[in-house]
């Protein structure tokens, strides 16, 4: 293609004889090796592949500095988003990372040699200020969530030498790298072409944006989605490739084609956009389509959006002179059920009926069966889409009881299991809390520390089973908040968690023990029994809570089974 990549030369590290590949391979062995996060392996791989171009490694403090007040590298080159390889003192510490050090950069899923990083410098960055300058400073920004949890506390600088490709087992056909794609539009013919960005599945509505940017440029579309990492609670990549590939018949023939990028997504609004752009200079698109919000990650807790609807059009104009991609600026589509077509927003003439469908809107559709109408989406669209999301009365779901010893957690635990057998649907497990503590956790003890780890175990294996559809049932003492949290949070990624406090009041727990555990503990015979010398830290999230000196075990499973049935688990 005519256009040049961003910077003027494709950073392809791979391009090199395979002599050197022997003998970076060779040295790799004996040096020492720093194992890659999810995020800095995506970043990796666009900088060995040169998507990341005119970047040649992670960048050192000048660049960053750069990069976070002012959008260029320290040679002047435009750049938005940071890409650091952040670590901790302690792996400074053990690898003796320092200037001039060379680190192998390793893949911690299968410990595959990528790369070998010469080291420029190792600095602490400023991360309120990247915080502020980058993502605009709200502390709710997922990114700056990130930020401010999982980035650690040093930023080492440093060019990169490939050893290695990240290994992929799906989707291998659309993955290409900037010069594999670039020599694909050469061999098509294809010298304008229109990237469009997304991370979600596509409708109607998407189709009819980028047919309507490629004819209004006369060019052809690369629809690239982000497979790498993006927003929490996304649609997994696997359900959107499908759909994206029951969408490319749709378009008119020879228009499109489809292309798969491994960005580490930082939802960062107008800088994001710029970075967009960049990244699909690189890969040989002339054009880019940036819409409204692209790249926000929406609202704060106060419903307040992070940036303005049309604010990374606007930076992105700022800086069109240092881009040489061509901008194609889109408002939202909507739906004109009078005429059947798509149409953006502010073309519609006052007093013309529209219909839309929010994201929202659609997610509820999934989960509760109801129709999709094909003005919104095609129906081999929906199809995919509900074979990965299936209505509620075909989810699983995790119950967890928690509560004191001899509460009457596990009596509830065993009658709500009865229940849901009777019922049908779905497969019922029973962890209750002794039982699979023997089973998966009988060389713990019962400090706080390995009453974490046993919930820990707990949460594992419910979110294991409920994802695929059963019905888990759980009953662990639990009585620290942060750990009950950290279930909610992991089961809840993939399956539906409901959180029981059974609030039996202590004095009656310790009136009718049977087993004397309480007894044993007041008289310094036994230790770690939460109620006596363990503090239980009483829930102010729980779903529901019951207390059996007010209500019987058969009371309480009711109650239990109309939450659920109020959220559609059970079927009419």
């Amino acid at each position: 293609m005519a256009n040049t990549p961003h910077g003027g030369v494709l950073k392809d590290l791979f391009a090199r004889d395979a002599a050197k590949h022997d003998e970076l391979l060779n040295e790799a062995q004996s040096l020492p090796k720093l194992k890659l996060s999810d995020r800095q392996l995506c970043d990796l791989e666009l900088i060995l592949n040169g998507g990341f171009s005119p970047l040649e490694g992670f960048l050192s403090e000048k660049d960053y500095i750069g990069v976070r007040d002012n959008m260029a590298l320290a040679d002047g080159s435009l750049w938005a988003i940071p890409i650091n390889l952040d670590v901790s003192k302690d792996e400074i510490d053990k690898l003796s990372i320092a200037p001039g050090r060379r680190i192998v950069l390793q893949d911690s899923r299968d410990d595959n040699l990528l790369a070998i990083i010469t080291v420029e410098d190792v600095y602490q960055p400023d991360k309120a200020l990247e915080a502020k300058n980058v993502f605009g400073g709200d502390p709710e920004h997922p990114a700056i969530v990130y930020l401010n949890e999982s980035v650690k506390d040093y930023y080492v600088g440093g060019k990169v030498q490939a050893i290695s490709r990240p290994f992929h087992y799906d989707y291998v056909g659309l993955r290409h790298t900037p010069a594999e794609l670039r020599a694909e539009f050469a061999k098509l013919g294809w010298t304008r072409v229109v990237a469009f960005q997304t991370r979600n599945p596509m409708h109607r509505a998407h189709r009819e944006l980028t047919v309507r940017a490629a004819r209004s440029q006369r060019a052809n579309v690369l629809i690239q989605p982000v497979v790498g990492l993006t927003k929490p609670g996304d649609i997994d990549h696997f359900t959107r490739v499908r759909v994206y590939k029951a969408l490319l018949p749709r378009y008119p023939n020879g228009m499109a084609t489809l292309s798969l990028l491994p960005l580490a997504m930082r939802m960062g609004g107008p800088r994001e956009a710029v970075w967009h752009a960049c990244i699909r200079k690189n890969y040989g698109a002339s054009h880019f389509i940036i819409g409204r919000d692209h790249a926000g990650p929406g609202k704060n807790s106060k419903g307040v959006d992070f940036y303005g609807p049309y604010d990374a059009q606007t930076l992105v104009e700022s800086v069109k002179d240092k881009l040489d991609i061509e901008i194609v600026p889109f408002q939202m589509m909507t739906y004109l059920p009078d005429k059947d077509i798509y149409m953006p927003k502010d073309e519609v003439p006052e007093g013309v009926k529209t219909l839309d469908i929010s994201g929202t809107e659609l997610r509820r559709r999934l989960r509760l069966g109801l129709p999709i109408p094909e003005w919104f989406s095609y129906p081999e669209v929906v199809k995919v889409l509900r074979e990965s999301n299936p209505p509620r009365v075909s989810q699983g779901f995790t119950i967890l009881l928690s509560g004191y010893h001899n509460s009457g957690k596990d009596s509830i635990a065993r009658a709500l299991q009865v229940t849901l057998n009777q019922q049908g649907g779905r497969p019922s497990t029973l962890l209750l809390g002794d039982q699979v503590r023997a089973e998966l956790s009988s060389e713990l003890g019962f400090t706080r520390e390995d009453r974490e780890k046993h919930l820990a175990r707990i949460a594992f294996v419910a979110a294991e089973l409920s994802k695929a559809g059963a019905a888990v049932i759980a009953s662990p003492t639990a009585p620290f908040a942060s750990s009950r949290a950290e279930a909610r949070k992991l089961i809840s990624k993939s399956s539906n968690f409901f959180l029981v406090h059974v609030a039996t009041p202590l004095e009656h727990c310790k009136a009718n023990d049977q087993q004397g555990l309480f007894k044993l503990a007041e008289e310094g015979k036994l230790t770690g029994v939460v109620g006596v010398d363990q503090e239980y830290e009483t829930p102010t999230d729980a779903d529901l809570v019951v207390d059996t000196t007010k209500s019987s075990v058969r009371e309480i499973v009711h109650e239990i089974i109309l939450i659920l049935e109020s959220q559609g688990f059970f079927g009419a």
